[in-house]
């Protein structure tokens, strides 16, 4: 899955007594109704997000993971790619997409499916 947005938070890394490491950032979507959503980064993919800044216009690319623990349910999204979505995507991004034309009067004639 992917999703597109701006970097709002960037955490620290986490470090566990097992060596296993994580890190949290979250990104604004671009929608009517942004949403702030949380991706976690494992392991050395951790990295991939020292290349952005707060502001940044980001696509994400990650799977959804859940599990069950005591009784209760519980989602992770856990991003592997990251890619910039610089000033030419913004300036389409959103952009409403052109009416479709009508047909002409040839295509209209020949409507037989054969």
């Amino acid at each position: 899955m992917e999703l597109i947005g701006r970097v709002k938070l960037i955490r620290d890394e986490q470090a566990f007594a097992s060596g296993f490491t994580k890190r949290e950032f979250v990104i604004t979507t671009e929608e009517q109704y942004p949403q702030d959503i949380q991706f976690e980064l494992l392991k050395e993919k951790g990295n991939l997000i020292t290349a952005y800044q707060p502001g940044d216009r980001v696509k994400v690319f990650f799977d959804i993971r859940g599990r069950e623990y005591q009784g209760k349910y519980y989602n992770s999204l856990v991003s592997w790619k990251l890619e910039s979505q610089g000033v030419e995507a913004t300036a389409t991004a959103g952009a409403p997409m052109p009416p479709p034309m009508p047909p002409t009067a040839a295509e209209m004639e020949d409507d037989l499916p054969f």
